[in-house]
């Protein structure tokens, strides 16, 4: 058994071990939820929002490539969106959504290390616009370090990300680390494609602006989303309280523990909203729905997966 396939599996087995842990945990049989038409049309508008969310980000990638002077419909996006996402949630062990992305749009634009460096590029700016929205929220409500004594947990999560992020782009551009690989072959050029990406990302205000922008908004349909689905769970939870902490848990939940952040984001919204006043299980539950929201969009992404099959191996 290879190395991959060995963590892949042991993933997998953390994954089940946390989610018996979180059921039990959660008792989904004493929630009492009253699963009457108006909880419906909150989980229902949660969903709906999810959804969007993804067409959002499709729309935000589109920004990234526009950035790097290669075009692509949006409808062609969201469906190598869909399957990216259906590859990461149920074929955890095989390849990423990310390589599929790649290798899809790729195979019809023949440019390669440009959308390799697309979707590099846009998953950093999420590593942006979430622990803004988290300082953001913070200064609109500053009460909320004095009513959640774990508040000081996603402030630090969104300062270390900031961080990390300033390093990376510093690192990425670069003229002599990121700048040196432009002119190399094999898997070197990849990273010199993300170079002049960030180095024209930085001379196009414009386009930086469009993509932020479209980044902030997918960014906060993911906030509604959760803030939907914790009002169909009755947590009654002020909007600032969500935009402080969800950023926080999307940001540890993609800590490679778990596959789809099992355990991790359950137990980082126990953290944060437990000492709000919400019940263990009712936090834990809320976890679990989100995941489930994220689950039931991505079955949506099964037939663009199908219609193509396995993608190739594109190196990172």
């Amino acid at each position: 058994m290879s190395r991959k396939r060995l963590i892949a599996g042991g993933r997998v087995a953390v994954s089940a071990i946390v989610l018996i842990v979180v059921l039990r945990r959660a008792h989904l049989s004493r929630l009492n939820l009253d699963w009457n038409a108006h909880t419906i049309a909150w989980m229902a508008s949660a969903a709906l929002v999810t959804f969007a969310g993804v067409v959002l980000s499709a729309v935000r990638w589109q920004k990234v490539l526009a950035a790097l002077d290669l075009k692509a419909r949006v409808p062609t996006l969201l469906r190598h969106h869909l399957a990216g996402l259906f590859v990461s949630s149920f074929l955890p062990s095989t390849v990423g959504g990310d390589v599929l992305r790649v290798s899809r749009l790729s195979a019809a634009n023949g440019e390669t290390p440009g959308t390799f460096a697309s979707v590099v590029l846009e998953r950093l700016t999420g590593w942006l616009v979430l622990p803004v929205i988290t300082l953001i929220a913070f200064a609109i409500n500053p009460g909320l370090f004095g009513a959640d004594r774990n508040a000081r947990f996603a402030l630090l999560i969104a300062l270390s990300t900031l961080g990390l992020l300033a390093v990376v782009l510093w690192a990425a551009g670069h003229p002599r680390l990121g700048g040196r690989l432009t002119s190399n072959a094999g898997w070197k050029r990849f990273t010199g494609a993300v170079y002049l990406g960030v180095d024209r990302l930085r001379h196009r205000p414009g386009d930086l602006a469009s993509v932020l922008a479209t980044g902030f908004a997918y960014q906060l349909a993911v906030v509604l989303a959760a803030y939907l689905a914790a009002e169909g769970l009755g947590l009654n939870l002020g909007p600032t309280a969500l935009l402080a902490f969800v950023p926080a848990v999307a940001i540890v939940q993609v800590l490679p523990i778990t596959v789809g952040g099992l355990g991790v984001r359950e137990g980082a919204f126990a953290l944060f909203l437990v000492p709000l006043g919400v019940p263990e299980e009712k936090a834990l539950t809320l976890g679990l729905v989100v995941y489930a929201l994220n689950l039931i969009v991505s079955l949506m992404g099964a037939p663009a997966f199908a219609v193509k099959g396995k993608p190739a191996r594109v190196p990172g």
